[in-house]
Protein backbone atom coordinates (compact mmCIF):
# COMPACT_ATOMS: atom_id res chain seq x y z
CA UNK A 1 0.00 0.00 0.00
CA UNK A 2 2.85 2.38 0.90
CA UNK A 3 4.57 1.60 -2.39
CA UNK A 4 1.40 2.39 -4.35
CA UNK A 5 0.92 5.62 -2.39
CA UNK A 6 4.49 6.70 -3.08
CA UNK A 7 4.00 5.98 -6.76
CA UNK A 8 0.81 8.05 -6.85
CA UNK A 9 2.50 10.94 -5.03
CA UNK A 10 5.50 10.78 -7.39
CA UNK A 11 3.25 10.75 -10.44
CA UNK A 12 1.27 13.68 -9.07
CA UNK A 13 4.45 15.66 -8.52
CA UNK A 14 5.63 14.84 -12.02
CA UNK A 15 2.34 15.99 -13.55
CA UNK A 16 2.36 19.15 -11.43
CA UNK A 17 5.95 19.87 -12.42
CA UNK A 18 5.15 19.42 -16.09
CA UNK A 19 2.13 21.69 -15.80
CA UNK A 20 4.24 24.38 -14.13
CA UNK A 21 6.89 24.09 -16.85
CA UNK A 22 4.30 24.18 -19.61
CA UNK A 23 2.82 27.31 -18.07
CA UNK A 24 6.13 29.17 -18.25
CA UNK A 25 6.33 31.75 -21.05
CA UNK A 26 7.97 30.72 -24.30
CA UNK A 27 10.46 33.52 -24.82
CA UNK A 28 11.63 34.85 -28.18
CA UNK A 29 14.61 37.20 -28.03
CA UNK A 30 14.24 39.57 -31.00
CA UNK A 31 17.49 41.43 -31.77
CA UNK A 32 17.10 44.10 -34.47
CA UNK A 33 18.33 47.66 -35.14
CA UNK A 34 15.67 50.05 -33.84
CA UNK A 35 18.02 53.05 -33.94
CA UNK A 36 20.84 54.09 -36.26
CA UNK A 37 21.12 53.91 -40.05
CA UNK A 38 19.24 50.61 -40.35
CA UNK A 39 16.36 51.43 -38.00
CA UNK A 40 13.81 50.91 -40.78
CA UNK A 41 14.82 47.23 -40.90
CA UNK A 42 14.13 46.82 -37.20
CA UNK A 43 10.86 48.73 -37.37
CA UNK A 44 9.60 46.57 -40.23
CA UNK A 45 10.51 43.29 -38.54
CA UNK A 46 9.17 44.35 -35.15
CA UNK A 47 5.84 45.44 -36.67
CA UNK A 48 5.54 42.18 -38.61
CA UNK A 49 6.20 40.02 -35.54
CA UNK A 50 3.57 41.95 -33.60
CA UNK A 51 1.12 41.53 -36.47
CA UNK A 52 1.68 37.78 -36.54
CA UNK A 53 1.02 37.56 -32.80
CA UNK A 54 -2.08 39.73 -33.16
CA UNK A 55 -3.46 37.43 -35.87
CA UNK A 56 -2.45 34.08 -34.34
CA UNK A 57 -2.67 34.76 -30.63
CA UNK A 58 -0.02 34.83 -27.93
CA UNK A 59 -0.36 31.24 -26.72
CA UNK A 60 0.93 28.13 -28.45
CA UNK A 61 0.83 24.58 -27.10
CA UNK A 62 -0.16 25.92 -23.69
CA UNK A 63 2.82 28.30 -23.55
CA UNK A 64 2.37 32.06 -23.41
CA UNK A 65 4.49 33.67 -26.14
CA UNK A 66 6.69 36.48 -24.84
CA UNK A 67 8.54 38.64 -27.36
CA UNK A 68 11.58 40.39 -25.87
CA UNK A 69 12.71 43.20 -28.19
CA UNK A 70 16.34 44.37 -28.04
CA UNK A 71 17.90 47.17 -30.09
CA UNK A 72 21.49 46.44 -31.20
CA UNK A 73 21.93 49.63 -33.24
CA UNK A 74 22.80 47.66 -36.35
CA UNK A 75 26.51 48.46 -36.66
CA UNK A 76 28.48 46.86 -33.80
CA UNK A 77 28.71 43.04 -33.85
CA UNK A 78 30.09 43.01 -30.31
CA UNK A 79 26.86 44.62 -29.08
CA UNK A 80 24.74 42.00 -30.83
CA UNK A 81 26.77 39.17 -29.32
CA UNK A 82 26.51 40.68 -25.83
CA UNK A 83 22.74 41.10 -26.16
CA UNK A 84 22.36 37.51 -27.39
CA UNK A 85 24.35 36.24 -24.40
CA UNK A 86 22.23 38.28 -21.98
CA UNK A 87 19.02 36.98 -23.55
CA UNK A 88 20.19 33.39 -23.19
CA UNK A 89 21.70 33.63 -19.70
CA UNK A 90 19.49 36.19 -17.94
CA UNK A 91 16.20 36.04 -19.83
CA UNK A 92 16.49 32.31 -20.61
CA UNK A 93 14.96 32.72 -24.06
CA UNK A 94 13.89 29.67 -26.03
CA UNK A 95 14.68 31.16 -29.45
CA UNK A 96 16.91 33.95 -30.75
CA UNK A 97 15.60 35.89 -33.76
CA UNK A 98 16.07 38.99 -35.91
CA UNK A 99 19.62 39.99 -37.02
CA UNK A 100 19.52 42.92 -39.40
CA UNK A 101 22.91 42.59 -41.07
CA UNK A 102 25.39 39.80 -41.76
CA UNK A 103 28.17 40.79 -39.30
CA UNK A 104 25.58 40.81 -36.51
CA UNK A 105 24.31 37.33 -37.37
CA UNK A 106 27.90 36.08 -37.50
CA UNK A 107 28.53 37.50 -34.02
CA UNK A 108 25.49 35.82 -32.46
CA UNK A 109 25.95 32.43 -34.12
CA UNK A 110 28.40 30.99 -31.51
CA UNK A 111 25.99 31.97 -28.73
CA UNK A 112 23.18 29.97 -30.38
CA UNK A 113 25.49 27.00 -30.87
CA UNK A 114 26.73 26.94 -27.29
CA UNK A 115 23.23 27.41 -25.84
CA UNK A 116 21.64 24.96 -28.32
CA UNK A 117 18.93 27.49 -29.13
CA UNK A 118 17.35 27.92 -32.58
CA UNK A 119 18.41 31.21 -34.18
CA UNK A 120 15.92 32.46 -36.77
CA UNK A 121 17.61 34.91 -39.14
CA UNK A 122 14.90 37.27 -40.40
CA UNK A 123 16.98 39.76 -42.41
CA UNK A 124 20.74 39.14 -42.91
CA UNK A 125 21.47 37.73 -46.36
CA UNK A 126 25.06 36.56 -46.86
CA UNK A 127 25.03 33.06 -48.29
CA UNK A 128 27.32 31.56 -45.65
CA UNK A 129 25.30 32.61 -42.58
CA UNK A 130 23.60 29.22 -42.12
CA UNK A 131 27.03 27.60 -42.02
CA UNK A 132 28.03 29.59 -38.92
CA UNK A 133 25.83 27.52 -36.60
CA UNK A 134 23.84 24.27 -36.94
CA UNK A 135 21.06 26.07 -35.03
CA UNK A 136 20.45 28.80 -37.64
CA UNK A 137 17.27 28.77 -39.73
CA UNK A 138 16.77 31.59 -42.25
CA UNK A 139 13.42 33.13 -43.32
CA UNK A 140 14.76 36.15 -45.23
CA UNK A 141 16.79 35.52 -48.39
CA UNK A 142 20.33 35.06 -49.63
CA UNK A 143 22.04 37.57 -51.87
CA UNK A 144 22.94 34.98 -54.55
CA UNK A 145 19.32 33.79 -54.54
CA UNK A 146 18.19 37.32 -55.48
CA UNK A 147 21.06 38.37 -57.75
CA UNK A 148 21.57 35.31 -59.99
CA UNK A 149 18.08 35.48 -61.57
CA UNK A 150 18.50 39.22 -62.21
CA UNK A 151 21.92 38.76 -63.85
CA UNK A 152 20.49 36.07 -66.09
CA UNK A 153 17.53 38.30 -67.04
CA UNK A 154 19.81 41.27 -67.78
CA UNK A 155 21.98 39.10 -70.03
CA UNK A 156 19.05 38.37 -72.34
CA UNK A 157 19.39 40.11 -75.74
CA UNK A 158 16.01 41.83 -75.34
CA UNK A 159 17.27 43.79 -72.30
CA UNK A 160 19.63 45.75 -74.57
CA UNK A 161 22.28 45.67 -71.83
CA UNK A 162 25.77 44.47 -72.73
CA UNK A 163 28.17 46.63 -70.67
CA UNK A 164 27.66 47.06 -66.92
CA UNK A 165 29.39 48.71 -63.95
CA UNK A 166 28.77 47.03 -60.58
CA UNK A 167 28.28 49.39 -57.63
CA UNK A 168 28.10 47.89 -54.13
CA UNK A 169 28.37 48.68 -50.44
CA UNK A 170 31.70 47.41 -49.15
CA UNK A 171 30.66 44.55 -46.84
CA UNK A 172 29.74 40.85 -46.99
CA UNK A 173 26.42 40.92 -48.88
CA UNK A 174 27.77 43.58 -51.24
CA UNK A 175 30.75 41.41 -52.09
CA UNK A 176 28.44 38.43 -52.59
CA UNK A 177 26.18 40.41 -54.92
CA UNK A 178 29.13 41.65 -56.98
CA UNK A 179 30.62 38.18 -57.33
CA UNK A 180 27.32 36.53 -58.26
CA UNK A 181 26.29 39.23 -60.74
CA UNK A 182 29.67 39.19 -62.47
CA UNK A 183 29.67 35.37 -62.63
CA UNK A 184 26.21 34.99 -64.19
CA UNK A 185 26.27 38.11 -66.38
CA UNK A 186 29.65 37.38 -67.99
CA UNK A 187 28.80 33.68 -68.39
CA UNK A 188 25.96 34.83 -70.63
CA UNK A 189 28.12 37.17 -72.73
CA UNK A 190 27.96 40.41 -70.72
CA UNK A 191 30.93 42.71 -70.06
CA UNK A 192 31.84 44.29 -66.70
CA UNK A 193 33.58 47.65 -67.18
CA UNK A 194 34.46 48.21 -63.53
CA UNK A 195 33.48 47.14 -60.01
CA UNK A 196 33.02 50.04 -57.58
CA UNK A 197 32.83 49.60 -53.79
CA UNK A 198 31.45 52.29 -51.49
CA UNK A 199 32.11 52.55 -47.71
CA UNK A 200 29.25 51.28 -45.53
CA UNK A 201 29.12 54.08 -42.97
CA UNK A 202 27.95 57.57 -43.93
CA UNK A 203 28.35 56.98 -47.67
CA UNK A 204 28.50 59.85 -50.13
CA UNK A 205 27.61 58.18 -53.40
CA UNK A 206 28.14 61.25 -55.61
CA UNK A 207 31.85 60.87 -56.53
CA UNK A 208 31.38 57.17 -57.23
CA UNK A 209 28.34 57.87 -59.40
CA UNK A 210 30.38 60.40 -61.37
CA UNK A 211 32.86 57.61 -62.06
CA UNK A 212 29.99 55.46 -63.36
CA UNK A 213 28.84 58.29 -65.65
CA UNK A 214 32.35 58.73 -67.04
CA UNK A 215 32.56 55.01 -67.90
CA UNK A 216 29.38 55.25 -70.05
CA UNK A 217 27.98 51.74 -69.41
CA UNK A 218 24.60 50.52 -70.64
CA UNK A 219 23.61 49.98 -67.02
CA UNK A 220 24.83 50.10 -63.44
CA UNK A 221 24.05 47.20 -61.11
CA UNK A 222 23.65 48.44 -57.54
CA UNK A 223 23.54 46.74 -54.16
CA UNK A 224 23.14 48.89 -51.06
CA UNK A 225 21.51 47.69 -47.82
CA UNK A 226 17.95 48.63 -47.04
CA UNK A 227 18.00 52.22 -45.75
CA UNK A 228 20.47 54.29 -47.84
CA UNK A 229 18.35 53.90 -50.97
CA UNK A 230 16.81 57.38 -50.67
CA UNK A 231 20.23 59.05 -50.67
CA UNK A 232 21.45 56.86 -53.52
CA UNK A 233 18.43 57.60 -55.71
CA UNK A 234 18.65 61.34 -55.02
CA UNK A 235 22.32 61.47 -56.01
CA UNK A 236 21.72 59.19 -59.01
CA UNK A 237 19.22 61.78 -60.27
CA UNK A 238 21.45 64.76 -59.42
CA UNK A 239 24.33 63.28 -61.42
CA UNK A 240 22.08 62.85 -64.46
CA UNK A 241 22.86 59.18 -65.09
CA UNK A 242 19.37 58.43 -66.41
CA UNK A 243 19.62 61.32 -68.87
CA UNK A 244 22.99 59.94 -69.94
CA UNK A 245 21.25 56.74 -71.00
CA UNK A 246 22.52 54.62 -68.10
CA UNK A 247 19.88 52.20 -66.83
CA UNK A 248 19.74 51.38 -63.13
CA UNK A 249 19.26 47.73 -62.14
CA UNK A 250 19.73 46.07 -58.78
CA UNK A 251 18.33 44.12 -55.89
CA UNK A 252 15.13 45.36 -54.27
CA UNK A 253 17.01 46.94 -51.36
CA UNK A 254 17.58 50.17 -53.29
CA UNK A 255 13.82 50.54 -53.92
CA UNK A 256 12.73 49.30 -50.52
CA UNK A 257 8.90 49.41 -50.32
CA UNK A 258 9.15 51.25 -47.01
CA UNK A 259 11.18 54.04 -48.64
CA UNK A 260 9.49 54.26 -52.06
CA UNK A 261 6.72 56.65 -50.91
CA UNK A 262 9.49 59.15 -49.99
CA UNK A 263 11.10 58.99 -53.43
CA UNK A 264 10.27 61.05 -56.46
CA UNK A 265 10.11 60.33 -60.21
CA UNK A 266 13.79 59.34 -60.18
CA UNK A 267 12.62 55.98 -58.76
CA UNK A 268 10.44 55.13 -61.78
CA UNK A 269 11.16 52.52 -64.47
CA UNK A 270 13.91 50.73 -62.55
CA UNK A 271 14.28 46.95 -62.83
CA UNK A 272 15.04 45.06 -59.62
CA UNK A 273 14.81 41.52 -58.31
CA UNK A 274 13.46 40.48 -54.92
CA UNK A 275 11.39 37.83 -53.17
CA UNK A 276 8.66 40.26 -52.10
CA UNK A 277 6.82 43.36 -53.21
CA UNK A 278 3.93 45.10 -51.47
CA UNK A 279 2.31 44.96 -54.91
CA UNK A 280 2.54 41.13 -55.07
CA UNK A 281 -0.79 39.97 -56.44
CA UNK A 282 -2.18 37.31 -54.10
CA UNK A 283 -5.04 37.13 -51.56
CA UNK A 284 -2.54 36.44 -48.76
CA UNK A 285 -0.50 39.53 -49.58
CA UNK A 286 -3.46 41.85 -49.99
CA UNK A 287 -4.65 40.83 -46.54
CA UNK A 288 -1.13 41.23 -45.15
CA UNK A 289 -0.56 44.71 -46.58
CA UNK A 290 -3.92 45.94 -45.32
CA UNK A 291 -3.34 44.55 -41.82
CA UNK A 292 0.26 45.84 -41.69
CA UNK A 293 -0.79 49.37 -42.64
CA UNK A 294 -3.59 49.28 -40.08
CA UNK A 295 -1.21 48.12 -37.33
CA UNK A 296 1.23 50.94 -38.13
CA UNK A 297 -1.52 53.56 -38.53
CA UNK A 298 -0.65 53.92 -42.20
CA UNK A 299 2.89 55.08 -41.41
CA UNK A 300 4.65 52.10 -43.01
CA UNK A 301 4.23 50.02 -46.15
CA UNK A 302 5.47 46.44 -45.58
CA UNK A 303 8.76 45.61 -47.27
CA UNK A 304 10.84 42.48 -47.84
CA UNK A 305 12.33 42.73 -44.35
CA UNK A 306 8.85 42.59 -42.85
CA UNK A 307 7.99 39.22 -44.41
CA UNK A 308 11.24 37.81 -43.03
CA UNK A 309 9.92 38.69 -39.57
CA UNK A 310 6.36 37.55 -40.25
CA UNK A 311 7.45 34.19 -41.66
CA UNK A 312 10.04 33.81 -38.93
CA UNK A 313 7.25 33.93 -36.38
CA UNK A 314 5.35 31.34 -38.41
CA UNK A 315 8.35 28.99 -38.24
CA UNK A 316 8.62 29.44 -34.47
CA UNK A 317 4.89 29.01 -33.78
CA UNK A 318 4.54 25.93 -35.97
CA UNK A 319 7.70 24.34 -34.56
CA UNK A 320 6.39 24.76 -31.02
CA UNK A 321 3.04 23.22 -32.04
CA UNK A 322 4.78 20.26 -33.66
CA UNK A 323 7.50 19.66 -31.07
CA UNK A 324 5.30 20.28 -28.02
CA UNK A 325 5.45 22.61 -25.01
CA UNK A 326 8.45 20.92 -23.39
CA UNK A 327 10.56 20.77 -26.57
CA UNK A 328 14.30 21.28 -26.35
CA UNK A 329 16.18 23.54 -28.72
CA UNK A 330 17.18 20.52 -30.80
CA UNK A 331 13.58 19.35 -31.04
CA UNK A 332 12.37 22.80 -32.09
CA UNK A 333 15.11 22.93 -34.73
CA UNK A 334 14.12 19.51 -36.07
CA UNK A 335 10.51 20.68 -36.36
CA UNK A 336 11.58 23.72 -38.38
CA UNK A 337 13.48 21.73 -41.00
CA UNK A 338 11.46 20.94 -44.10
CA UNK A 339 8.56 23.19 -43.15
CA UNK A 340 6.54 24.61 -46.07
CA UNK A 341 3.65 27.06 -46.32
CA UNK A 342 2.11 29.91 -48.32
CA UNK A 343 3.46 33.29 -47.24
CA UNK A 344 2.39 36.80 -48.31
CA UNK A 345 5.41 36.55 -50.66
CA UNK A 346 4.21 33.26 -52.21
CA UNK A 347 5.06 29.57 -51.59
CA UNK A 348 8.14 29.04 -49.40
CA UNK A 349 9.88 26.25 -47.52
CA UNK A 350 12.85 25.58 -45.27
CA UNK A 351 15.37 23.25 -46.91
CA UNK A 352 15.80 20.35 -44.45
CA UNK A 353 19.48 19.94 -45.34
CA UNK A 354 20.70 23.55 -45.38
CA UNK A 355 18.08 25.15 -43.09
CA UNK A 356 17.87 27.94 -45.68
CA UNK A 357 14.79 29.34 -47.38
CA UNK A 358 13.50 28.21 -50.78
CA UNK A 359 11.24 30.75 -52.50
CA UNK A 360 10.12 32.45 -55.70
CA UNK A 361 12.20 35.34 -57.00
CA UNK A 362 10.44 38.10 -58.92
CA UNK A 363 11.77 40.51 -61.55
CA UNK A 364 9.99 43.84 -61.07
CA UNK A 365 9.73 47.29 -62.65
CA UNK A 366 8.93 50.38 -60.57
CA UNK A 367 5.69 51.95 -61.80
CA UNK A 368 2.95 54.33 -60.69
CA UNK A 369 -0.05 52.47 -59.23
CA UNK A 370 -2.97 54.56 -57.96
CA UNK A 371 -0.72 57.58 -57.56
CA UNK A 372 2.11 55.79 -55.70
CA UNK A 373 5.29 54.06 -56.87
CA UNK A 374 5.34 50.28 -56.49
CA UNK A 375 7.62 47.45 -57.62
CA UNK A 376 5.37 45.63 -60.09
CA UNK A 377 6.36 42.03 -60.78
CA UNK A 378 6.52 40.92 -64.42
CA UNK A 379 8.55 37.70 -64.30
CA UNK A 380 8.76 34.85 -61.77
CA UNK A 381 11.54 32.34 -61.18
CA UNK A 382 9.99 29.59 -59.05
CA UNK A 383 11.37 27.69 -56.04
CA UNK A 384 14.85 29.18 -56.03
CA UNK A 385 17.39 27.71 -53.61
CA UNK A 386 20.53 29.56 -52.61
CA UNK A 387 22.85 28.92 -55.58
CA UNK A 388 25.90 29.90 -53.53
CA UNK A 389 28.82 31.88 -54.86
Amino acid sequence: MKIILKAVVAASCLIAGTAVHAAEPFKIGLIVPMTGPFASTGAQIEAATRLYMQEHGDEVAGRKIQLILKDDGGIKPEDTKRIAQELVVKEKVDVLAGFGLTPLAFAAAPVATQAKKPMVVMAAATSSIVQKSPYIVRTSQTVPQIVAPLAQWVARPESGIKRVVTFISDYGPGHDSEKVFVKHFTANGGEILESIRVPMQNPDFAPFLQRVKDLKPDAVFVFVPSGPGITFMKQFAEKGLKEAGIQLIGTGDVLDDDLLPSMGPEALDIVTSQHYSAAHDSPENKKYVEAFKKLTNGKMRPNFMSVGGYDGMHVIYEALKKAGPDASGDQLLAAMKGMSWTSPRGPISIDPETRDIVQNIYIRRSQMVDGEIYNVEFDTIESVKDPGL
